[in-house]
Order: C-alpha cells, then sequence, then structure tokens
C-alpha cells in the first residue's frame, strides 16, 4: 500500500460509478478531499462499532495488476474476477450464506450460520472495490515480504515500472445490499479519517476545501522544470554517429507525472556505446524528440520502440533538454492540517493530488525520495519518511530522482539497453 503524507488517512474522495480508487494505509497519512464532505448510508457512530450486511461469498481468484492501474482498467479488473468465479447462467452456482461485517477498522466475512470468521481484512488492505449490479468485488494486493522488488513478480531486471506485475487477490460476493455494501466501505475510510483528525487535536469540520483552494491559489508553482526548460542553454540539438545495427546504448526511464514536460530520461548509458562514445550525453538529460519525432507525452513503451528502430541508422538526431539526475522540490505547507496531497511506499512518491501542494512543488509520481529538508532518506525506515514528511511545515526541501533511475545507479537492477 502506499500511505499518502500529510493528516489525512485514506485516498477515498470519490464514488464515481461505484469504484473506489486505491487507499493510503493508516495511520500516518492523508486523503485529498476532507472526509466529511462524504455522505454515505450509514450513521457514523454504527460505522465505528460496525455494521453487518447479509451476502453470498461466490468465490476468490488472484490477478497480476500493475501498481496503480487507470479506474477503468480496475474496473475491467473487477469484471474479469466476476467472469472468473461466478458460473455461468444456467449453471448451478456454489454458495456459501456469509454476513459481511464492515467498520472503521476491518472488513470480516463470517460464516452465516456458524459465525465462524472466514475472512479478516484490516480496512487499510483494500485496495479497491467495485459493485456490479447485486455483485461486490473486493480487491486487495497480496502481502509479500519486503523486498527490493517491493511484492513485484513477473518481471525481469531493467523492465520499467509499469510493466512490472503484482498479485491481486479478489473476492466476490453476490447481495441485494452490492451498491449499500460499496459505498458503506468508502464511508468507512472517511469515519476512520475523520477519528483521526480528531485524535491528532484536528476539527474536521476547521478543514473547509474553501480553505484549501485559497491557501492553493496564493502560492507559486515551483518546478524544476521551469528553471531549466526556459534556459535555452539547457535545450540542444545534438547528432550522434553509430554503426549500422549498432544499438544507441542507452536506458530510458519515465521523467513521472508531474513533470511540466512528460518524456523520458536517459538513465544509464552503455560503456563504449554510441551514446557514451559521443560524450554529448549525461545521465538525467530529457530527451524531446528523436529523428524530429516528439516523445512529449508518449508512452515508455513506445519511446523505447522508437529508439530500437534507430538500429540500421548511422545518423541519429536528439533533441535533449540538459537536466541534473536530481529534481529539486519545495512544498510550501502553512499548517499540518493542509495535506501533502501525494503518497509514498518504501521513498517512492506512488500517486499525486493535481493541483495540490505538492504538485505546484515539483513532486512526481514514480520518484524515489532522496534528501529531505537535507538530511538523506536513502537508508531510512518507510515509517520514518512518512513520520518526517507528516510532521514537516512550512517550506519542505526535497531531492527525488526516477526510481528507475536510482535501482540502476545502485546496482539493484541490471540495465537493458536499446
Amino acid at each position: 500500500m502506499c500511505p499518502l503524507v500529510g493528516v489525512m488517512t485514506s485516498t477515498f474522495p470519490y464514488h464515481t460509478s461505484r469504484i473506489l480508487p486505491e487507499h493510503a494505509a493508516f495511520p500516518h497519512v492523508a486523503t485529498f478531499v476532507p472526509a466529511f464532505q462524504l455522505p454515505g448510508p450509514c450513521e457514523p457512530e454504527d460505522l465505528i462499532d460496525g455494521i453487518i450486511f447479509a451476502a453470498n461469498y461466490l468465490g476468490s481468484t488472484q490477478l497480476l495488476s500493475e501498481r496503480n492501474p487507470s479506474k477503468n482498467i480496475r474496473m475491467m479488473q473487477a469484471q474479469e474476477a466476476v467472469s472468473r468465479v461466478k458460473s455461468p447462467e444456467g449453471d448451478v452456482q456454489t454458495l456459501t450464506e456469509v454476513d459481511l461485517f464492515i467498520s472503521t477498522q476491518r472488513i470480516k466475512v463470517l460464516n452465516a450460520d456458524t459465525q465462524e470468521t472466514m475472512m479478516d481484512n484490516a480496512l487499510r488492505t483494500i485496495s479497491y472495490i467495485a459493485d456490479i449490479g447485486n455483485i461486490v468485488v473486493l480487491m486487495a494486493r497480496r502481502r509479500m515480504p519486503r523486498t527490493a522488488s517491493q511484492d513485484c513478480i513477473e518481471t525481469t531486471p531493467g523492465a520499467p515500472e509499469a510493466k512490472k506485475q503484482y498479485k491481486m487477490i479478489c473476492h466476490v460476493f453476490e447481495s441485494e445490499d452490492a451498491q449499500l455494501i460499496a459505498q458503506s466501505i468508502g464511508q468507512a475510510f472517511s469515519v476512520a479519517y475523520q477519528e483521526f483528525l480528531r485524535a491528532n487535536g484536528i476539527n474536521p469540520e476547521d478543514l473547509s476545501q474553501k480553505e484549501y483552494s485559497d491557501i492553493i491559489n496564493t502560492q507559486e508553482m515551483y518546478n524544476d522544470d521551469l528553471i531549466h526548460f526556459s534556459n535555452s542553454d539547457n535545450c540542444k540539438e545534438l547528432q550522434l554517429e553509430k554503426q549500422k545495427g549498432e544499438i544507441l546504448g542507452i536506458v530510458i526511464v519515465e521523467s513521472g507525472w508531474g513533470s511540466i514536460l512528460p518524456t523520458v530520461i536517459l538513465a544509464n548509458m552503455m560503456n563504449g556505446g554510441p551514446a557514451a562514445r559521443s560524450g554529448k550525453l549525461s545521465i538525467g538529460d530529457q530527451i524531446m524528440s528523436i529523428n524530429n519525432t516528439s516523445l512529449v507525452g508518449l508512452p515508455l513503451a513506445t519511446c523505447q520502440g522508437i529508439i530500437k528502430g534507430l538500429k540500421n541508422q548511422v545518423q541519429v538526431k536528439l533533441n535533449i533538454v540538459s537536466c541534473p539526475p536530481v529534481t529539486t522540490v519545495l512544498i510550501k505547507r502553512p499548517d499540518l492540517k493542509y495535506q501533502l496531497g501525494f503518497s509514498v511506499q518504501n521513498g517512492i512518491i506512488c500517486s499525486l493530488m493535481r493541483g495540490g501542494i505538492a504538485e505546484r512543488g515539483g513532486v512526481r509520481v514514480g520518484h524515489r525520495i532522496i534528501e529531505i529538508n537535507g538530511q538523506s532518506v536513502v537508508a531510512t525506515a518507510h515509517e520514518k519518511i512518512v513520520q518526517a514528511l507528516s510532521n514537516s511545515v512550512g517550506e519542505i526541501h526535497m531531492k527525488t530522482m526516477p526510481a528507475a533511475m536510482f535501482r540502476l545507479l545502485t546496482g539493484q537492477e541490471t540495465p537493458m539497453y536499446i
């Protein structure tokens, strides 16, 4: 899970098409919108104590998923889980009558007859929930031993982050109250958020969206890209010479969502390869175009395909913006009650609130935090990073770099040159 940094607790800010976006782990973190704005079918006090819905358990299945897929992909995954578990029309479906217990702490599945606990999940472990007609799909990322790969499987050394696959467990239920169940779980997160605020001496009613918007509107946009991209000395057109059939000899990674111009970054060069031989490129350079083909806004795999297609070329023209490998971030947070608006897992930024103070400060998704307020956090435990950010006010200075680049530079992954 990716704990959101701030003073709030989950990322269930909206209930669109009744599929809820991926949330953060308690207790350290933040939702993007004040939770008291989220209505629900239950009384908050009831959710604190716990409520029960009758349902039929149809079964569970395991899917492979990217770490942060879109909502549309999540819904497709939910539908795939249903197709795997639910018997075709006319066939006999194996059903187990259950009671779904929902509270601000956990979700339990109890056998309706014996009241024996069949499943017991802390609320924070639920990644997504969707209702499709009278079907409820409860989705959770499978817990794996913490390793450098961070739960990832089905990947190869040097593979792009977007291509790595993670195990997702999907539990499928049938209930006439499917919509209410999904809404109640979303509301449980908002109630838990309110309780978290109160426990930290903050009145949720004081944290209005207008107040946050007013703060945002008074802040100047700060982004290291603005400095570099506006300086013509940093924008270069280069001509590289290579042998026919020779690869360019580079590794590229995504600049990260939040970049002024989203494109790819040079993360590694093959010793003795055409790129390295030229002496014209440096790690951190952002590649704008190759042979007059713009790479701005293109997916990483597409950019890699374009570069691979240069194998039979003897000359390659590159337009680059010369940037250091480390990005400078400046977040201005006037008070602890204002969420920072991004999530972090093991030092890597997982998601970012559009228009928030973090985006204005230059935070990018997919970057690893290297330094906070002048202190290195490369070898710092996840909990301490979250704590340091959660407790920071005023100007928060960070240095970050693409996580894939960090792994290459520290020898955690083997470069796959193209």
